[in-house]
């Protein structure tokens, strides 16, 4: 018989995580935060000195989360920061490469979410309408980082991401740094965030 193929990747912290079945006691936040912070959105094509990361888009939606469902429990809150936390081994990929991709990507997705739900002591799959909501703060963020470093028009941002309540962007921006400084501001929010379940 051949030997199966590797599916598993070493992470910084030691762990060895089975992206095909992975479990919580494989994830660690100090990993998530490292991958996410060297994740570019939006696959770097962005105007700036540094790419804008994962680790920076995912503290944005968990800002703008909190501001569409301002009396949600801490937990939604941290789901909301963890929403694209897969990404930190499976990078990120602009919404048609993933549907060009198909269902296989969704479900490694889903598998790693769910795990890393459970690490964290979140359920396996988020209620539906928290889950609308974190979307719609996603959708939200895309939005600013179109218009603001990718190049799009606010006509064309529109139209793909629908046009925002400008309230709800009110003392916000797109900031772009080295990705140690992001990767430190996203594990202490998810401290912040554990602390308070």
């Amino acid at each position: 018989m051949p030997a199966q193929p590797r599916a598993w990747q070493r992470m910084l912290s030691g762990r060895r995580l089975d992206l095909l079945d992975p479990t919580p006691v494989d994830i660690e936040i100090e990993d998530i935060a490292h991958g996410l912070a060297f994740v570019a959105r939006w696959n770097g094509q962005t105007k700036g000195d540094f790419a804008y990361s994962v680790a920076e888009h995912s503290m944005l939606v968990e800002t703008l989360f909190s501001r569409l469902m301002p009396r949600a429990p801490v937990k939604w809150q941290l789901a909301a920061l963890l929403h694209d936390a897969p990404e930190y081994v499976i990078g990120d990929m602009i919404s048609p490469v993933k549907a060009a991709v198909g269902p296989g990507y969704s479900a490694l997705d889903d598998r790693l979410t769910a795990a890393i739900h459970l690490r964290f002591g979140l359920p396996a799959q988020i209620p539906q309408t928290i889950k609308k909501t974190i979307k719609k703060a996603d959708r939200i963020s895309a939005w600013m980082e179109a218009t603001d470093i990718a190049g799009f028009t606010t006509q064309e941002a529109d139209r793909f991401f629908g046009k925002p309540d400008a309230g709800l962007m009110d003392g916000l921006s797109i900031r772009l740094r080295p990705p140690v400084e992001a990767r430190t501001e996203f594990t202490a929010r998810h401290s912040d965030l554990m602390a308070r379940l």
